[in-house]
């Protein structure tokens, strides 16, 4: 899969204000706020950036936090971890590898079979409901 780079003005140009801030300069929503929270659609989750398939809406569950939440995206997506020391704690922060888009943070507090979280913003996502080309 290529890797996708674009200047920051393409990125502006492509992206509505939220989800620049969110996908390119590493933002958050505020809980409870985005179009996905609570979304039961059943569909796939991709990145709003470049479009790549990462999340299943079978692995959406419900966290209570006010963010769309995943305990595993599709297999072989490009979802890449890297350590985030923002705001005074230890997080693991969510990329697509495809084009370095943050999406969210993943923790160890997730339901079973995985045990994970992927606590993601809806501004870094964008539903394709199955059935949908």
């Amino acid at each position: 899969m290529d890797k996708v780079e674009k200047t920051d003005a393409e990125w502006r140009a492509q992206l509505s204000p939220e989800e620049y801030k969110v996908a390119r300069k590493h933002g958050t929503e505020r809980a409870f706020t985005g179009r996905y929270h609570d979304t039961k659609t059943p569909g796939t989750y991709a990145c709003v950036c470049c479009g790549t398939p990462l999340f299943p809406s079978e692995t959406k569950f419900d966290s209570g936090t006010g963010w769309p939440s995943f305990y595993k995206p599709i297999e072989g997506a490009p979802v890449a971890e890297k350590e985030d020391r923002g705001l005074f704690m230890r997080r693991t922060e969510v990329l697509c590898a495809r084009c370095d888009a943050h999406l969210g943070h993943v923790f160890p507090d997730g339901p079973e079979p995985t045990g994970l979280r992927y606590c993601l913003n809806s501004a870094a996502l964008k539903l394709e409901p199955k059935g949908k080309a």
